[in-house]
């Protein structure tokens, strides 16, 4: 019969190797030292003063080795780094003995012995101290860098979630919509008036939340399904915008200026949209007036920092923060209920933003207007504030509806 093979395996090895190996390096000298320090008087012939100086260099040191290998995985340190406290003891050792060989080479030792038991044992809990604080400061990096990968596990299995459950969603509120106009249309005759209404009510609340399914699916992809960061030239991009929304312009009578974009490192689309959502809310929220709009930039130390400025009817300084929340929605001015600042648009834009390892945030009063304010690094974020990036142009360009 085949005797069972009780021999670890390399898995096995790995766990046991990094637990056990630094203790028994520290237990072992520790040991030693002890060991020396109380058969000095008898090895050696030397009278009590020498044999208590022995017993508090070196056993003392053996003592707190000893200890230290004991109470070791009683500490915060992880046990796969317990070898570099040993590694520090040793080096410490290693320097000793060092400069024990220098010494010994420029004016010879009177008791080679006795000097290297002491300079090693004292070298070993210098390094002893020093492996303790390096490997706590290991574990910590290392209890980091898990907790980093966990969060960004937890946070793709979310994004995947989010990404199916969306998309799932769209073809049954399709279905809905569908069937609610074709009821419509067939049977609008046979209804009443209220039943119409009914039925209008049901299409116009299945088209919100299709359209809120899309904005949370395009919500979940945005790490996922991005363009590479690259130069790109935002006088491009800001021109494509305006170009879409040119019809709203007109119909708005705004005027928009805006100053000379710089080449970014970033997604082209991506910004598109954070331009086109900052500059839509801008329309929307003019007040009575025709909209007034600056699109501005400026060069920062970290990067640029763009502005789209409104002479609107501003936000509540209460709701800045709230405003980028995902399907938060607050009431603006006399807008109706079903327009308000939420929503999924600025929570998108500040997704795209952080993307971009940038930042945005708001500036606005009620009645004073809004600034929405959002970073972006350079081509090369080492680059001084001072060094200009190629523009389009050196005056300002008006891309206002009209030439004002």
């Amino acid at each position: 019969m085949a005797q069972p093979d009780d021999t670890p395996s390399v898995d096995d090895e790995r766990t046991i190797r990094p637990s056990l190996g630094g203790r028994e390096i520290l237990l072992i000298l520790g040991g030693l030292y002890i060991a020396f320090a109380v058969a000095h008087p008898f090895i050696v012939e030397t009278d009590i003063g020498i044999d208590l100086v022995m017993l508090i260099l070196v056993g003392g040191p053996g003592a707190i080795l000893l200890y230290g290998g004991y109470r070791l995985p009683r500490t915060d340190i992880r046990p796969d780094v317990f070898a570099v406290v040993a590694k520090w003891c040793v080096g410490g050792i290693g320097v000793m003995l060092a400069l024990l060989g220098l010494m010994e080479l420029a004016a010879g030792l009177r008791d080679p012995l006795q000097n290297l038991l002491i300079l090693t044992a004292i070298g070993s809990v210098a390094g002893f101290a020093a492996g303790i604080h390096d490997a706590r400061a290991k574990s910590r990096a290392l209890e980091l860098e898990e907790t980093i990968e966990q969060l960004q596990t937890a946070n793709e299995r979310l994004e995947q979630f989010a990404y199916a459950a969306s998309h799932d969603l769209q073809e049954p509120l399709r279905m809905v919509s569908s069937y609610l106009t074709l009821v419509d249309r067939r049977y609008r005759d046979e209804l009443d008036e209220d039943g119409r209404e009914f039925i209008e009510f049901a299409v116009e609340g299945a088209d919100r939340m299709r359209a809120m399914v899309e904005s949370l699916l395009e919500y979940s992809r945005v790490s996922t399904h991005g363009a590479p960061l690259e130069p790109t030239n935002v006088e491009i991009v800001l021109e494509g915008v305006l170009d879409d929304l040119r019809l709203r312009i007109d119909e708005t009578d705004a005027t928009i200026t805006a100053d000379d974009m710089p080449i970014v490192r970033g997604d082209g689309d991506q910004l598109a949209h954070v331009f086109r959502n900052l500059l839509s809310n801008a329309l929307e929220y003019s007040g009575d007036e025709s909209p007034q709009i600056h699109v501005g930039v400026e060069r920062t130390d970290d990067g640029w920092q763009f502005s789209i400025d409104d002479e609107g009817i501003g936000i509540d300084p209460a709701y800045h923060d709230r405003i980028f929340n995902v399907f938060e929605t607050l009431s603006i001015g006399n807008k109706p209920p079903e327009s308000n600042t939420g929503g999924i648009g600025l929570a998108l834009c500040e997704r795209i933003v952080e993307r971009h390892d940038g930042e945005i945030w708001v500036e606005s009063d009620t009645g004073d207007g809004a600034t929405f304010r959002f970073t972006v690094p350079t081509i090369d974020a080492r680059q001084p504030a001072t060094d200009d990036l190629p523009r389009e142009s050196d005056s300002e360009a008006d891309v206002s509806s009209s030439v004002r």
